[in-house]
């Protein structure tokens, strides 16, 4: 959800963090490259372009599972805040209950009409409930505009 999150926010969080450009050898599931190994530190996020496989936004501990391979592209640390990580989980929580199929908010229409039955979405946002956004950029949007980069 942080890649998409990022992408989102058009904000990678990377302004005065290291960025390394090169040949980059990904084996056994982690980045072999000493000065990556030097930088990076327990926890810290960063993203990898330029990859076939593996391009996106992690976190450095030790359940770090990339795909092997080797790439040229970039790996550049992050330095997410701490309120950016809370929005996030925030989010996929949100997305698990209201979008998925079995959800009422999946449903392209605002309202229907058949056989006497018919109902009206709401069309207000609300984080809770879910209703009114269809997306949750739309529910999580005034919590976004703070981090967002035009």
């Amino acid at each position: 959800m942080l890649s998409e999150l990022c992408r989102e926010l058009r904000n990678w969080f990377d302004r005065d963090q290291p960025h390394l450009h090169g040949a980059f050898e990904i084996s056994n599931g982690t980045i072999v490259d000493q000065d990556f190994i030097d930088i990076i530190k327990p926890n810290q996020y960063f993203r990898i372009t330029g990859s076939i496989f593996n391009d996106g936004v992690y976190k450095y501990d030790e359940q770090l599972e990339l795909q092997d391979e080797l790439f040229v592209g970039s790996v550049n640390l992050m330095a997410v805040p701490s309120e950016v990580l809370s929005l996030s989980d925030d989010i996929d929580t949100w997305k698990q209950k209201y979008m998925n199929p079995d959800s009422e908010a999946m449903s392209p229409f605002n309202s229907e009409s058949f056989g006497g039955y018919s109902y009206s979405k709401s069309g207000g946002r609300n984080s809770d409930s879910g209703s009114g956004s269809s997306s949750w950029q739309g529910v999580f949007a005034s919590q976004l505009n703070r981090w967002r980069k035009i």
